[in-house]
């Protein structure tokens, strides 16, 4: 089947299985924002752009009077970037797919991008293809790998110019943006795109529905290759690929539509910064719990670390990831290539939420009972019902209670002096 070059053909084709399947992503913000690490990845917007007096006051306590923004590329060295040990983190921590920034607002391409001259990561800078490097390492890994990149750039003249006409010219389109989409394209062999950067113009100053149908038609990725929905001002959560909606977006109830949830460790910033402290991230409950109510909405879960411009992975970022693997190792098979169930969390409670795997069912709860004994009202059990618990030999007793549902007595647990983990699931065979 060919696929014309409008939105009513493009979000016709189906989406690849592996998506829906992979469940669990890392997402990689990594730039020249990495350089001065502070406020976040949008630093240029703010001391620039909306001359922020934070930013302002940060730069001239730090930087001599004169810096510019382009003068902080040399410092992002990446000399300790290790793309193996990244792809052996991510994998650590569960990630079926990883996406990688190839390109933010800044501008800056972390690949030697024939459009970006001596505005990318091989000609300054690391002196490194960093999109290739790390594409080679979770290749190696088995790991799929997207591409993150943004159409607009804040502070390129091009695009700058055509904002100005009302977008009636597409200089910056022709010249830059669209170059870079195919070069990425041809040069990688992306298993995902995620786009961004879309929301100032229109489809028809971005030309994305001719190469959305190049991409589906005639690219070497055109059976596998997975995209979002930031392809235009209005695109978003109604065309593209898989829909994100918003950042940190959570629906109250299940979509339609394949969605993913991305969301940041550091709660305030997706780019690294010097200046964070420990109550502004993500602890492990609330990352498996973010994870656990995503996949129940039959969503996927990308949650995002920024690296230092060396290319370090902060320890207590490696921490977090690293404890979400290891929840994944028991409770993996409740969430990779599961489906929602007919009921998406328990109705009394939001502490419980229920995927499923054909006829099996399994109940996540997220708060341990306070006698052990776990009250599912949602399945309907029969005389074949069987329970067993993920990562715990044998069988559970259960009855029916006295309402409808299951009673469930589960296995003791020693008291420790340790919080307990967060989250256990129940598999359900045989129940309705």
């Amino acid at each position: 089947q060919r696929y014309r070059p409008d939105w009513a053909s493009l979000d016709a084709r189906p989406l690849p299985a592996w998506f829906d399947q992979a469940k669990v992503g890392v997402f990689v913000h990594w730039g020249v924002f990495s350089v001065p690490a502070w406020g976040s990845e949008w630093f240029w917007w703010h001391w620039r752009g909306e001359h922020s007096p934070d930013y302002e006051r940060f730069m001239q306590h730090r930087y001599p009077p004169d810096t510019t923004y382009a003068d902080f590329a040399p410092h992002f060295t990446a000399h300790d970037f290790q793309p193996r040990e990244w792809a052996q983190l991510f994998q650590r921590a569960g990630a079926r797919y990883v996406v990688l920034t190839t390109k933010h607002h800044e501008g800056f391409t972390n690949w030697g991008s024939p459009v970006s001259w001596n505005w990318n990561s091989v000609d300054t800078g690391p002196h490194r293809d960093l999109v290739g490097e790390l594409g080679q390492a979770l290749r190696e890994s088995n790991m799929r790998y997207g591409l993150y990149h943004s159409l607009l750039e804040w502070f390129n003249p091009l695009y700058l110019a055509d904002k100005e006409s009302g977008f009636k010219t597409q200089n910056f389109v022709l010249k830059k943006t669209m170059p870079e989409l195919y070069d990425l394209v041809l040069k990688y062999k992306p298993d995902l795109i995620w786009s961004d950067g879309d929301w100032e113009a229109p489809e028809s100053y971005w030309n994305s529905t001719s190469f959305l149908a190049w991409l589906y038609n005639d690219s070497p990725v055109k059976d596998t290759v997975v995209v979002n929905d930031r392809w235009c001002n209005n695109c978003s959560c109604h065309h593209g690929g898989y829909y994100n909606c918003a950042d940190k977006y959570k629906p109250g109830t299940l979509p339609t539509h394949k969605w993913e949830m991305c969301s940041s460790i550091d709660k305030l910033s997706w780019g690294y910064r010097s200046n964070m402290n420990i109550a502004e991230l993500m602890d492990e409950a609330s990352i498996i719990e973010e994870l656990v109510q995503t996949v129940s909405f039959g969503g996927n879960y990308l949650l995002n670390v920024g690296p230092t411009k060396e290319g370090v992975i902060a320890p207590i970022f490696q921490e977090r990831l690293l404890a979400l693997g290891t929840w994944l190792d028991t409770n993996g098979e409740a969430i990779y290539e599961s489906k929602p169930w007919r009921v998406q969390m328990e109705n009394s409670t939001d502490t419980v939420w229920y995927t499923s795997k054909g006829p099996v069912v399994y109940a996540i709860f997220l708060m341990w009972p306070r006698d052990s004994v776990l009250e599912l009202s949602s399945p309907i059990p029969s005389p074949a019902t069987q329970v067993t618990m993920l990562g715990f030999a044998g069988t559970l007793k259960w009855q029916k209670s006295p309402g409808k549902g299951l009673l469930i007595t589960l296995p003791y647990m020693l008291p420790s002096p340790l919080p307990p983990q967060s989250g256990w699931t129940v598999k359900l065979d045989g129940v309705k």
